[in-house]
């Protein structure tokens, strides 16, 4: 699709109106002091009124057996001109099985600003395909409602993707963490993230410079958008765009992560792409932490492992490693479908808009 044709819909203005959905997992019905928590941060932080539309908090039983619920509040929201975007509370593990009651026309008829990670991958490539651009990021109950507050990295480039044109050039975070609170304990909640300092971005790969659109996100779930084949671009679509790949909390071992990226090349999609963005892993969740030294090797295995495989297919493509996106705090939402600079000389990353 032609720049020229891609909508990016228009910024939201300070009070307006975000509808908060649950298009993939119950996690709010578990634990709603943490969903209340991200709504506290739409409203202080960025002077928003979140609405909660029906699915918000409904259990996952109930979202599993109502797939064609969590899309009509996708496609209302849409169409509400009082909703100025549409923010998801958190992933999951089977928003492919929405994708059969959404309507892409309708989304390109009333083209909102979208904002989610993780398993909301299958939504973002399916406003992809219907020319709007999205953003990966700024999930309400992960990136909104960190323990200890949200990241104010995380809360600039947020800031970005709703309210600007553009989310502009970025810079990597000065520390991160890939630590966890316990959800079932509310009082931990208020106790900030361990941090790390930041060793910054990793730059593999080819020299040339890229310009193109972002598809991609997290790495498990391109494996589903493989195999369901219900929204992957045909693989011309994506000549000269930019990958954004990154794995989540249940710590993929290098088999599996070079098995989806051998699923890429050989569908000529390592190939077609002129860059590709690898977010920095999680290497540790809630019931695994191997420790600092084990978090790191873990990383930097995953990072050689991306910049090899693209390098087999596409040994002219940059690779950037460790770019704070994805399960990891703090986060750029990178805007998919929007366009990306990556210029490896200078070892830089950008999100401008459009040209013409």
């Amino acid at each position: 699709m032609p720049a020229s044709d891609v909508i990016v819909p228009p910024p939201v203005e300070p009070g307006d109106r975000v509808a908060v959905v649950a298009p993939a997992s119950g996690a709010a019905s578990r634990y709603p002091h943490v969903l209340d928590r991200g709504l506290t941060t739409l409203r202080e932080w960025f002077d928003l009124d979140p609405v909660e539309y029906p699915t918000a908090r409904k259990d996952d039983d109930w979202l599993y057996d109502h797939p064609e619920a969590r899309a009509e509040d996708i496609e209302t929201a849409f169409r509400d001109p009082d909703i100025g975007a549409v923010i998801a509370t958190i992933g999951g593990n089977d928003q492919v099985r929405i994708l059969e009651h959404l309507d892409g026309d309708v989304l390109r008829e009333h083209p909102t600003r979208f904002l989610g990670t993780s398993d909301n991958t299958h939504l973002h490539s399916l406003l992809w395909q219907a020319g709007v651009v999205s953003f990966y990021g700024g999930t309400l109950m992960t990136d909104l409602a960190a323990a200890g507050g949200v990241f104010d990295y995380t809360a600039e480039h947020v800031r970005r993707a709703l309210f600007d044109d553009h989310v502009g050039a970025v810079r990597p975070a000065d520390e991160f963490s890939d630590h966890d609170r316990d959800w079932n304990d509310p009082d931990t909640l208020d106790e900030p993230l361990e941090r790390e300092s930041n060793p910054g971005w990793e730059w593999r790969g080819g020299d040339e410079p890229a310009d193109g659109r972002v598809w991609g996100g997290c790495l498990e779930v391109v494996d589903t958008v493989l195999a369901a084949d219900r929204t992957m671009p045909p693989v011309a679509a994506l000549e000269g765009c930019v990958l954004l790949l990154e794995t989540a909390e249940g710590l993929p071992e290098p088999p599996d992560v070079q098995r989806v990226l051998l699923g890429l090349g050989e569908r000529g999609v390592l190939d077609a792409v002129d860059a590709v963005l690898h977010g920095r892993a999680k290497a540790r969740n809630p019931f695994e932490d191997p420790g600092t030294e084990a978090r790191a090797a873990y990383r930097e295995t995953q990072n050689e492992l991306v910049a090899d495989l693209v390098a087999e297919y596409n040994p002219e493509a940059p690779v950037v490693g460790n770019f704070d996106v994805g399960h990891t705090h703090p986060v750029v939402p990178v805007p998919v479908g929007g366009r990306c600079v990556v210029d490896p000389a200078a070892e830089r990353v950008a999100f401008p808009a459009f040209e013409g």
